[in-house]
């Protein structure tokens, strides 16, 4: 009985140990779809149950069953929508790797041509560009100051192609520049001289200066593309400018965001046939400037960017001088005063060559010395 159980033993011994199972423990629960269906459909008329009776009332049914039989077409329907097979959407052949939901545009050269820059109207939206151009240089800036003479905050002027080239070429060189408007400034009176003269606040006016900020832009001609004037191959309507305006403490405060007070544009369609360029700008209301005031900026800005008109030279004497200063940065050489000054002293230039128009026109027609107030007359652009 030993000689059997030891082999026994020895085999139960020899066997590896199996280490125990790891038991998992299972929380899925088993329910009765017809069940579950059921359970979840009474829930949802016991939710409605009111609003389904009130709706069966206002149809004429005289129970939800009976208003339930009568949709019985219409719910089949739905059930039968919901139930089918939503197609799959098909794969692109060729990868991209732009977002969802983002298309690529494109553009073609054409596109490009024929789009205007934004917010610069082309010359075509104030005239008849096939018809005007059958007219001479002389009535076409007659009708191009009377296409504005109704808009009270417009300017505008025709410009001989020659001067508009010289003043685009200092441009391009010096883009921005600071120009000064003459204003009044009211100071204090002596108290001793105000107290003889009257009780109320004594003041006395001042002249002064206040700066303004121009900045040139350049564009692609607007109307280059449908344009009716005829160009030959070399043309100078190869863009479309521009000079804002903006008071320099705006400018300061803002940088590049700061608005402008006054902006205007100069069109070249006209250069090539008539050698005129149009010339028209609007003045911002409520920001403190006056249609006056605005045509007196663009008078400094031709003086300052033509300056080879007046003999100056290829350097430009002082105005080219406070150009180049300003470009350059230099705060040392550059001084607001000595700027105020030339402008002093372009306006009395100004104010003399009217005095002797106006002396020459008078001696023609036969008439004396000029009156004292002649000198004094308004001059604008």
């Amino acid at each position: 009985m030993a000689s059997i159980r030891i082999p026994a033993l020895r085999n139960l011994l020899s066997r590896p140990v199996l280490p125990a199972r790891h038991v998992q423990r299972r929380w899925a629960q088993v329910h009765d779809v017809r069940f579950v269906a059921t359970h979840q459909s009474s829930q949802v008329l016991d939710k409605y149950k009111e609003k389904l009776a009130r709706k069966a009332k206002e149809e004429g049914h005289d129970s939800v069953s009976s208003l339930k039989e009568a949709y019985k077409e219409k719910i089949q329907q739905v059930r039968n929508a919901d139930a089918a097979p939503q197609t799959p959407l098909k794969p692109s052949s060729s990868p991209s790797s732009e977002p969802a939901g983002l298309e690529k545009k494109t553009s073609t050269p054409s596109a490009k041509k024929n789009s205007s820059p934004p917010g610069i109207k082309p010359l075509s939206s104030y005239l008849d560009l096939e018809k005007t151009a059958a007219l001479p240089p002389d009535i076409i800036g007659k009708l191009w100051r009377a296409r504005h003479v109704t808009n009270p905050n417009s300017i505008c002027a025709s410009i001989p192609i020659e001067t508009y080239n010289r003043m685009v070429k200092v441009a391009r060189q010096h883009p921005q520049f600071i120009l000064p408007l003459p204003r009044e400034l009211e100071t204090p009176q002596d108290p001793k001289e105000s107290a003889e003269s009257s009780s109320e606040t004594p003041t006395e006016k001042a002249m002064g200066a206040e700066m303004h900020f121009l900045q040139w832009g350049f564009h692609p001609p607007a109307s280059a593309s449908d344009s009716k004037v005829p160009s030959p191959v070399s043309t100078h309507n190869t863009h479309t400018s521009t000079v804002i305006f903006t008071s320099l403490a705006e400018y300061k405060l803002h940088a590049g965001f700061a608005p402008p007070h006054t902006v205007i544009t100069h069109h070249l369609d006209f250069a090539d046939d008539k050698g005129i360029v149009l010339m028209n700008g609007t003045v911002v209301t409520d920001r403190g400037m006056t249609v006056d005031d605005a045509q007196l900026l663009v008078l400094w800005l031709q003086k300052f960017y033509d300056w080879e008109a007046e003999g100056a030279g290829s350097q430009g004497g002082r105005k080219g001088e406070m150009l180049r200063m300003f470009t350059s940065g230099d705060t040392e050489g550059f001084k607001v005063q000595e700027l105020i000054d030339e402008v002093q002293r372009v306006k009395t230039g100004l104010m003399l060559t009217l005095c002797d128009v106006i002396m020459d026109k008078r001696v023609k027609v036969g008439v004396g010395s000029i009156k004292p107030q002649a000198t004094h007359a308004k001059w604008a652009v």
